[in-house]
Parts: structure tokens; sequence; C-alpha cells
């Protein structure tokens, strides 16, 4: 299933049925991803009187109750109001789901105090001409071992917050990184780069996304693609999701 849509005055082609995933699927225990020393996800069926929710155990259908944590758990797009006193929440900040994104491959920037960062200077270049409305950031080394890695305790990569200002002074409005969060693990909950991001404190991006813990087969190569969100209806600052990239091709 093809479509057509202009990209910076170009008439370019887009393949609906090509679908490439950069999510990372929930899974109940152990092996899912996990950050911020949060428990698993759990499923469990639903058991009330002589129902059970389980046609494995014996009941007439599956029937789950989940329970996740957005930001701990696995890929989630969160909002503004992941810092704010105000509740404001995903689903009211992100009312479209289309958007065109570039993806790059860095190779964080090791610190003397061992700190793994990206930096301003690495994005430069690219901000510079940015004509996009996303931007994914893919970083070094990659494997598949991000789909289930345990970051807690392990201070894993994150921005530092004058990249973080660029990227919003350069009208990026929505953010996906393969890392758990944009900050630092352990930051005495200052959370620098969040605040940069979303311009805080000062009138608020209520239209930017920050997307964390993608990930980014190497199969997947940089450049421009269009870019769908798919998150639950959830009134709340954060939701799991799946975004997901389709090439352009010119038409």
């Amino acid at each position: 299933m093809k479509a057509q849509l202009q990209v910076n005055g170009q008439l370019c082609a887009v393949d609906l049925a090509a679908p490439l995933d950069i999510s990372i699927p929930l899974r109940q225990g152990a092996a899912n991803v996990n950050a911020f020393h949060l428990s698993a996800p759990r499923f469990e069926p639903v058991r009330a009187g002589s129902f059970v929710g389980s046609v494995a155990d014996g009941g007439p259908c599956n029937c789950e109750d989940l329970l996740v944590n957005a930001h701990g758990n696995g890929t989630h797009t969160e909002c503004v109001g992941h810092i704010t006193a105000e509740r404001i929440t995903i689903n009211e900040c992100l009312t479209r789901f289309f958007f065109i994104a570039d993806l790059l491959t860095l190779d964080p920037i090791r610190r003397a105090d061992g700190d793994r960062l990206i930096m301003p200077k690495q994005l430069s270049a690219y901000l510079a001409g940015r004509t996009s409305q996303a931007l994914i950031l893919r970083t070094l080394p990659n494997s598949d071992a991000k789909r289930s890695r345990h970051y807690s305790g392990t201070n894993p990569v994150y921005l530092d917050s004058r990249t973080a200002t660029a990227i919003r002074e350069a009208g990026i409005k929505h953010l996906l990184v393969d890392f758990p969060s944009v900050d630092r693990e352990e930051d005495g909950g200052e959370l620098l780069a969040h605040h940069a991001f979303w311009n805080l404190p000062g009138v608020p991006r209520r239209d930017a996304t920050i997307s964390e813990m993608i990930y980014v087969p190497d199969t997947i190569s940089d450049g421009r693609y269009l870019l769908s969100f798919q998150i639950m209806s959830v009134e709340s600052d954060a939701s799991p999701s799946k975004p997901v990239l389709y090439e352009l091709f010119a038409a």
C-alpha cells in the first residue's frame, strides 16, 4: 500500500505496507528491559469467584490484569507533564501522529568521570540544517541486548543539557532515544535535559515529546523517514508506545 507526500517541497513515496518497528515489546518477567529499579511487568489472569481469565487454567477466555510502569518497563513516550506540578497528559499533548524524522547514529563521548554523554558538538552540523520535526538517536555500541537490558545502577548514556537546549532551539518537537532517560540516572532530581527540552522554567512546549528506550536495529540505515507514533489513549504523563518508521522514496 503506497502513498505520496510532500517533504520539503519534494514529492516522496512511502510504502505503508513495510513498517519498521523501533519499539521494544513489553514482556512479563525478568526478560523485559528494565530501568530505575522498577518492578518487572506483571500479566495476571483475572480471578473472581469461579471465574479465571486463563484458558490454560480452565477459564472460558483469556483476560489479564496488566501492571506496567511506562517509564521503566520499555519504550514509552512522555510529555511535559512528566516534570510539572500541573497535570498535563500525553493524550492531551500528542494529537498528531505522523512526522518527518531523521535517524542519526552517534558514539557517546566518555567524560573523565566515566559518564557517557551526547554532546552539542555531535549534533551541531545536523541541527544547523535541520528540516525535520523529529530526531531519532541510535547510540553505539548497538546490539539486540538493548531489548532486554537491565539498566538500573549502570549509569547509562544521557544528554548533556546543552544538547537538549540545542535540539529545542532547532525546532525539534519529538526526540527519540535508545537509552532509559535523557538525563543522568542519578542527578539529584534536577532533570536538566528534560527541563531544557521542554523549556522549563518558561513557556512549556506542550506539543513536544520525548520517547525513551527505543531500539533501532543495524538493518535500519541512518536517514530520513516517516515516523508514526502509536500510544494508548491514557490521561497520564507517559504511555507505553510503538514508534514505527517508513522509508521514503523519490516519487
